[in-house]
Formats: C-alpha cells, sequence, structure tokens
C-alpha cells in the first residue's frame, strides 16, 4: 500500500538545510517521491498522514551499543535474552532508534535479536551484531560476561573464527584499556603483542570482518588504523599523527563522549543527572572520567575540526536514553546539531555498511523514518519529541496529537 506523509519539514541529511512545507511518498517499504516547498506528490489510493507540522528525518542510530541492560543483568541466560531485546525494542518505539550496531555481547544474543528483528515478528531496530568482544587475558573489561580473552595468534585467530560461525556481522577488539576498570586496565595501556595483532587483523580480512576496534591511546590508534581497522572507538588520547592517519585512510571515528563526560561534576541538564544517579558509578571510576575529559574533548574537537570522517556511538544504555545522551555532548562539545544528526544517521548506517540504503531520505531509500514534534536543528533535545517512526515505510509508532 501506497502511504504519503503530508505537512512537515524535512531533513533529509543530503542537504545541510531543512526543506519546508514538505512531503514524503512511501511504497514497498521504500520512498518514492519527494515534494518541499508546497509541492505534492502523487497521492491517488495512498493512505495520507499528517505530520501536523513535525519534523521528519532518517531514523537514528547508535553504533556503539552494549545491549546489556539492567546492570547488573539477569542471572539466567534466558533473562537475559528478555531483557536485553526489551532495551533493544524499547529504543526504536521510545526514541526512534531504527539501527544498532554492537560492541559486545555474551552468548551472541545480539545475533539473536538481529534475526528475531529482521523475520517481522518482533518490532525492533537493525541490528549489527558482533557477539562477544575479543581481548587479552587480563585485558579491558573482562568482569562482564561479554569478554572473550585470547592469548597468542592462534587464539586470536580462533576467537575470531567463532564469532564467525556464530554469526557476527563484524569483530569487535579491545586493544586498549578504558576509563572504567581496574588499576591494570587504564586507557593507556595497550595489551596486544605485535604478532596477536597481526594474525587478527589478517583472520579478519581474509574472511571479509569489518573491525570494530577499541583503541584508547595514540599507540593503540596508529596501530588500528595501520592493520587497516574499519572503525576506532573512544580515542580518548590521540595526536596529530592519528588525525591524519584518519583522514589518509578514511576510518571512521566513533568518539562516545559519555564514558568520560557523564559524571556529577559535568552533568549538565536533567537527562544527564537521571543518568549518573541511575549507573551509580564508583567515585574512583567518576574521578578517573573526570581526569579523562579534558583530553577526550580536545582530540574530538580536533577530529571534527580536521573533517574526520564520524559516526554517533554511545557505549551507554539503555538504548532509547543513550543516542539522546550522545547527541547532546556532541553538541556541548562544539558540533553543530545537524553534524550531530548526520553522524547519527547517514555516517551511522555507513558505518554499517548500509548506506547506500538507509540514513538519509532519498527517493529509492528504505524508509525508516522518525517525525519529532519540534526542530532539532534549533535544539537537539527536541530529538526527544518523538511523533512517529516508521519501519520499512510502516508506520509502527504514532504519539501524535489526536
Amino acid at each position: 500500500m501506497k502511504t504519503v506523509v503530508t505537512n512537515c519539514h524535512l531533513i533529509d541529511v543530503v542537504s545541510d538545510e531543512p526543506r519546508p512545507d514538505a512531503s514524503v511518498a512511501i511504497e514497498d517499504g521504500k520512498i518514492t517521491a519527494i515534494a518541499s516547498g508546497g509541492g505534492a506528490v502523487d497521492s491517488d489510493g495512498a493512505r495520507v498522514i499528517d505530520a501536523q507540522g513535525g519534523w521528519l528525518l532518517p531514523g537514528l542510530w547508535d553504533v556503539h551499543v552494549h545491549l546489556m541492560f539492567p546492570d547488573p543483568p539477569p542471572a539466567t541466560i534466558p533473562g537475559r535474552v528478555i531483557k536485553y531485546g526489551l532495551n533493544a525494542m524499547e529504543g526504536l518505539t521510545e526514541s526512534g532508534v531504527t539501527g544498532i550496531r554492537s560492541g559486545g555481547i555474551e552468548n551472541w544474543i545480539d545475533v539473536a535479536w538481529r534475526d528475531a528483528f529482521d523475520s517481522g515478528e518482533y518490532l525492533g531496530p537493525r541490528v549489527f551484531a558482533s557477539g562477544y568482544f575479543l581481548t587479552t587475558t587480563g585485558g579491558h573489561a573482562i568482569r562482564w560476561p561479554f569478554s572473550y580473552q585470547c592469548d597468542g595468534p592462534e587464539g586470536f585467530i580462533k576467537g575470531v573464527r567463532e564469532q564467525i560461525r556464530n554469526g557476527a556481522d563484524h569483530i569487535k577488539l579491545n586493544l586498549s584499556g578504558g576509563i572504567m576498570g581496574p588499576d591494570w586496565d587504564r586507557h593507556w595501556h595497550s595489551f596486544f603483542l605485535q604478532n596477536e595483532l597481526e594474525a587478527t587483523f589478517e583472520i579478519c580480512h581474509q574472511r571479509g570482518m569489518k573491525v570494530m576496534s577499541h583503541a584508547a591511546n595514540p599507540n593503540a590508534v596508529k596501530d588500528a588504523i595501520r592493520l587497516g581497522t574499519w572503525t576506532v572507538e573512544h580515542g580518548y588520547i590521540m595526536d596529530d599523527e592519528c588525525i591524519q592517519m584518519f583522514l589518509d585512510r578514511g576510518v571512521i571515528y566513533v568518539p562516545t563522549l559519555g564514558i568520560s563526560h557523564l559524571t556529577p561534576r559535568q552533568a549538565t541538564n536533567e537527562w544527564e543527572q537521571q543518568y549518573v544517579e541511575m549507573k551509580q558509578i564508583s567515585g574512583q571510576m567518576l574521578a578517573r572520567a573526570d581526569a579523562a575529559v579534558e583530553e577526550h574533548t580536545r582530540w574530538f574537537r580536533k577530529a571534527l575540526d580536521s573533517g574526520v570522517k564520524m559516526a554517533l556511538g554511545s557505549d551507554l544504555g539503555p538504548v532509547k536514553d543513550a543516542v539522546h545522551l550522545e547527541m547532546g555532548l556532541w553538541v556541548r562539545d562544539g558540533a553543530t546539531p545537524m553534524q550531530a544528526i548526520k553522524a547519527a544517521t547517514k555516517t551511522a548506517a555507513e558505518t554499517c555498511e548500509v548506506g547506500d540504503v538507509l540514513g538519509t531520505v532519498e527517493v529509492g531509500k528504505i524508509a525508516d523514518l522518525i517525525v519529532v514534534g519540534a526542530d532539532p536543528l534549533e535544539d537537539i533535545a527536541n530529538l526527544r519529541k518523538l511523533r512517529m517512526v516508521f519501519k520499512d515505510g510502516k508506520l509502527v509508532v504514532d504519539k501524535r496529537e489526536v
């Protein structure tokens, strides 16, 4: 059935300027026509949906997600499967998150929910699955159940092959430490030996698997880029050579600002304060985040101003809150609202290798769309005013005023 959405302002993420008084036609799950400036699309035989003057744009994405929520997770695997699936579903229905990329989850639960959502039997976002993340014995984040500890070239090769066998879309590697962890897991620490790095990237390239590299210091960032990573996550500490390598190789940077920015000292609005209260992070970890934030912010701005390709990933939870928190931090740190929106739509879809069919509002693309009640280019928080969500051209969430 043909659908026409009328009476909206269009942010297509192709142009930096919104298109007023727009209409969008959808048929067989795809966008078939777009008009703006008072122009009309053919609506004969169509279901016409009045957007009530809202702002229509592509569905949002979060390309660094751990579905683990609540924290701590349920004790049983069935309990986790249910809760993690609900977390993803609420991201779509409560916040218009139509795509997520997993950065590590146990028992390949992300693979299961990817297939469940793709089947159409359950309503949720498009999931791009990693399975477990691979780290060394005594590496980063080993307290989480989704860490897979490997040692030596053979150990990492086996770890990669197991993720492939169980249906992962990409491989997540923890090359360095992080902000949150024990004293031997710090973000300036690197964990892989050179032969481990080379063997791991070699098997990923051989099998056509894109690599998602947790790399938090300059050496780890440069190792990842030199060996052919698809994305670099975090980059808490970098240098000018890192920035140039990003530009030269076209590698995507996912800065995950929330990890260093969301502390009681730094919270600037009610949503950030609520997140900090919910997470109950220890004083020691909060102090580490506060100590890291200035450097993290500096390299985020350097990458942004230099034209590094950047996508929005939060490394936060739950999904329904995370994308909005991260987008707000982007704007606070100097990105324009349009830059944050582009990072959470167009570039995020490209990160998941589906930019040819998703991520912008263009004729021929899949109609994963949202409508919000006020202009997000004026205030990025207006993305929280969700009115409608379309997935595959179907209106799946409708919160319009009657």
